[in-house]
């Protein structure tokens, strides 16, 4: 049976927060809200797609706790995550007179949560806001811990800062309404959990795939709230990334940057660090010493999970690749920093890793036997 609700708390002292998983959490939107004493006006920021499926619900559930919701409603996809957007709603928020005892809501997946965010962290030189993500990448990942931030042409989430939610609520019935594609994405961060952090994750997941892939409540919740719980102990220890924090980004060096040079059209976020992780897999082999087994069972997951495992790059791409890599927030002095694994469940962070096994990995993935790509 499933439980009610499970809560998740986040430690940060004076910024400490909840993070609420279960179902039918939407409705309680404006409970939440009220009784943390966030005001009376908020903007709730979504998407068109979001829109269309959670504005009456959302609307309901904020007014009948007395609080004025207005909406700002974006473009859907990471295409919309940058300043041009930023600063059309930051003159939505002007217009609609939001004031620094008011709040935003971030209601839909990472580029909502991400963008919603730093406007409010940057809004009135910043304001409260809450997570109520829609997509399971943002469940587990991105709407916890406080990264908010937009891309630029030269790298995602080049500009961005630190601004912690008041809450999050993880409504698992919002996942219902996903796309086998977006649905299959999401399962590329839960995965990099038990790679990183938990091998008895990673074990759950090898023997409770299907269930999840058929979208079951149960297994879902307990899923959904370990990561956050993850998440949660690592931001407790490090909130800034100077440094555990780094361990999160397992896949995403490789990973950001194809998304960059596709202009962040050709995959799904998911997708791309699914890719990366792949690599990172290897060159965890290569550098770190991972045994085959863990790296066979890492690459067997993703591809159980339906997600792509491969990517084949020509010259030009693969050198815009490598500069995108140097653009990325972890590099050093030019030198592409990487987090590599020693066996599932415990990896280290700022790797520099040779260029060499950089492309000699990247080759490999165009030879890869397994074959999802998009």
């Amino acid at each position: 049976m499933l439980r009610p609700m499970r809560k998740v708390k986040v430690s940060l002292g004076d910024r400490s927060y909840s993070i609420l998983v279960g179902t039918n959490l939407l409705s309680r939107l404006g409970l939440e809200c009220r009784s943390r004493g966030l005001g009376n006006r908020c903007a709730v920021v979504t998407d068109k797609h979001v829109d269309g499926l959670y504005r009456k619900a959302a609307t309901h559930s904020l007014e009948s706790a007395g609080i004025e919701p207005s909406f700002i409603t974006i473009e859907p996809g990471e295409t919309a995550k940058n300043l041009k957007s930023v600063n059309a709603c930051y003159d939505q928020l002007a217009a609609q007179r939001l004031e620094r005892g008011s709040f935003i809501v971030a209601l839909g997946g990472g580029v909502v949560g991400d963008l919603a965010g730093f406007l409010a962290a940057t809004y009135l030189r910043g304001i409260n806001f809450v997570q109520v993500p829609t997509t399971l990448l943002a469940h587990v990942d991105s709407s916890v811990g406080g990264k908010v931030g937009v891309n630029l042409k030269a790298g995602k989430n080049l500009v961005g800062a630190f601004h912690q939610p008041s809450i999050v609520l993880c409504d698992l019935d919002t996942l219902d309404t996903l796309s086998e594609r977006e649905f299959r994405a999401g399962l590329a961060e839960v995965i990099k959990y038990g790679i990183i952090y938990d091998a008895a994750l990673f074990r759950q997941l090898e023997r409770g795939l299907d269930a999840l892939l058929k979208r079951e409540k149960a297994p879902l919740a307990k899923v959904v709230a370990r990561c956050c719980a993850i998440k949660a102990e690592v931001v407790a220890q490090d909130e800034k990334e100077g440094g555990l924090r780094a361990i999160l980004n397992f896949g995403h060096t490789i990973g950001h940057a194809l998304e960059a040079i596709s202009s962040y059209g050709k995959y799904l976020h998911g997708e791309a660090i699914s890719i990366g992780q792949i690599a990172a897999a290897r060159l965890s082999r290569r550098i770190q010493g991972l045994s085959q087994s863990d790296e066979t069972r890492i690459e067997n997951l993703f591809v159980r999970a339906g997600l792509p495992t491969r990517v084949v790059l020509g010259k030009r791409e693969r050198s815009k690749l490598t500069e995108a890599m140097r653009m990325d927030k972890k590099a050093r002095d030019g030198d592409v920093r990487f987090v590599l694994a020693d066996r599932i469940g415990r990896v280290h962070f700022g790797l520099n890793v040779p260029t060499e096994h950089i492309h000699s990995v990247l080759d490999s993935l165009s030879e890869s036997r397994h074959s999802r790509s998009r």
